[in-house]
């Protein structure tokens, strides 16, 4: 393990005791060998200071002080209120929006650096004092030249850096749970890693972050669902983005909600049908979904919008993965738990031996608890931690392209908890998936289809064409030929040959054998080229056999 990983950790366990955290220190495995020089280190003696402090406040100041994967933990362990005490989660929501702003006259020099302007020539009002500061950047409200009201979102200084340190160390442990934890090799450590590894640093392009919003905007055209602000395009960089700066209530902010009079409970069911909305018609979902960067706009309170904020984080699924996970709602939702096995089975989420009806009795008694009793009554946590169980005995491969699903999935549920307790997620969602499954297979659905891949079509038929006429016309005269170019037909050819090769040699050291032979028999007076004949025509024999 390289040093500077080592140090990493040392680092970490150095500040869970600063902070007072020494359970979480004794949970490690790198405690008792780094115990007396973390105890020696200084700043530990202020630990016991610290201990008057709640526990709450000491982790959500420890995981600050780690950096932005640990605020990004507590962020998203935040938003499930039903797995947290509620001192934890009341502190830890603070991480959403209330990181510790970096200085503004920092902020101020890294803009006028990325654009190699002054600040004032672009920005006629800039508040140095930040609007809002999470993990990896902070924003600033401005004014445009032509009086538009916009957030400037700057990212943090050297943020890659501290970033792909602490990617270093998630590698490193991923590698020894692989090597030594049994769960490891089913649990894929490594290429869970790698796929936040791509999440995270594409949050450091801020380029990337504004094409996101962009694309998110333009899917949500004209709906009543989801309001995405306008991006500036002229104004962004890969560490600066200018958007259209919203106005409207906190989600978790349920006191000011329901002071304007909000539809609460079709708050809640809106926000299940924007999520799948995302994922199956657009195929195109914000993966970021914490109270944070979650706003709801009221001019009308009975019809209440979402806003969304902070596109850093956005997911996709294969077309495939898809399908399946549609196909698994659907059958979920029908109670067809020998379709969920059968659908485990065919997607090779599961090995391809697995028994259909063992499977199909573990998934029902999952699921079917949970059914006909509203959302405070459920949790997909428990349920989550239950399938674990269950994967564990299927020996079920973990997926890494549907964690970042996974993780929405639980902000989701947890955004609904928070509004409206008795949202029944299942009858919310499942017309969704219906009439998505319906329009997939529609006539209509086919048509634009084929009309998307006409073209292809096309140009693959003008292509064909002459091969076509060629074949035929070669195929008339009697001098067509089809030609495979498999490798076990090439392997099958080599064989072959070589065979009838050695076949040849063969043949022709004995007849040099039998002529030394007959050579001898006749008692020439002169017998070496008899004997001559017998060794070469042996040798012969032998190099054919022997390849």
């Amino acid at each position: 393990m390289r040093v500077r990983v080592l140090a990493r950790l040392f680092q970490i366990q150095r500040v869970l005791l600063k902070y007072g955290l020494d359970d979480f220190v004794r949970a490690t495995h790198l405690y008792r060998p780094v115990r007396l020089l973390v105890l020696l280190a200084p700043g530990i003696g202020r630990a016991r200071r610290r201990r008057r402090s709640s526990r709450a406040e000491r982790l959500r100041l420890a995981l600050t002080e780690l950096g932005p994967i640990f605020v990004k933990f507590g962020q998203a362990v935040s938003t499930r209120r039903d797995l947290l005490p509620a001192d934890i989660a009341d502190e830890l929501v603070k991480l959403q929006d209330q990181v510790p702003p970096f200085p503004g006259a920092v902020a101020r020099a890294s803009i006028e650096r990325a654009y190699g302007r002054p600040i004032a020539e672009l920005f006629p009002e800039f508040e140095e004092t930040a609007l809002a500061a999470a993990s990896i950047a902070q924003v600033h409200a401005a004014r445009l030249p032509d009086g538009k009201q916009v957030v400037v979102k700057v990212l943090r200084p050297d943020m890659r850096a501290v970033i792909e340190r602490d990617l270093e160390v998630l590698y490193a442990l991923a590698r020894l749970a692989e090597q030594y934890w049994p769960e490891g090799r089913r649990l894929r450590p490594t290429e869970v890693v790698a796929e936040y590894e791509k999440t995270v640093l594409d949050e450091l392009d801020l380029m990337r972050e504004a094409a996101n919003a962009a694309q998110l905007r333009r899917n949500f055209a004209g709906s009543d669902l989801l309001y995405v602000p306008e991006v500036y395009w002229d104004y962004c960089r890969a560490s600066v983005m200018v958007m259209e700066r919203i106005r409207g209530i906190q989600i978790s902010d349920t006191a000011r909600l329901r002071a304007a009079g909000t539809d609460i409970a079709k708050l809640a069911q809106n926000g299940v049908r924007i999520f799948f909305t995302q994922v199956f018609r657009h195929n195109f979902f914000h993966a970021d979904m914490h109270p944070g960067n979650i706003f709801v706009l009221v001019e009308d309170p009975r019809n209440p919008r979402y806003a969304a904020v902070d596109f850093g984080i956005v997911g996709t699924l294969d077309p495939r993965d898809q399908r399946y996970l549609a196909d698994n709602f659907l059958a979920v939702f029908d109670r067809d738990y020998r379709r969920v096995a059968t659908l485990h089975i065919e997607s090779g989420w599961v090995p391809p031996e697995t028994r259909v009806d063992e499977m199909e009795s573990a998934v029902r008694t999952v699921c079917e608890p949970i059914f006909d009793r509203p959302l405070k009554d459920i949790s997909f946590g428990q349920i989550l931690l239950r399938l674990f169980e269950i994967s564990r005995r299927f020996n079920m491969a973990i997926q890494p392209q549907l964690v970042l699903l996974q993780k929405t999935l639980l902000n989701v549920e947890g955004l609904g908890r928070q509004l409206y307790p008795d949202l029944d997620v299942w009858n919310t969602a499942s017309p969704i998936l219906r009439e998505w499954m319906r329009e997939r297979t529609s006539g209509r659905m086919l048509l634009q289809s084929l009309r998307r891949q006409l073209p292809e079509l096309l140009e693959a038929a003008r292509t064909l064409a002459p091969l076509a006429k060629g074949a035929a016309y070669r195929a008339r005269n009697g001098r067509w030929r089809l030609r495979l170019d498999l490798p076990e037909i090439e392997a099958l050819e080599r064989s072959l040959k070589e065979s009838s090769r050695r076949r040849e040699s063969t043949t022709v050291g004995a007849a040099i054998l039998l002529g030394g032979l007959v050579w001898l028999a006749l008692g020439r007076a002169t017998d070496w080229p008899g004997w001559s004949m017998l060794l070469i025509g042996a040798a012969w024999v032998i190099r054919a056999r022997l390849g």
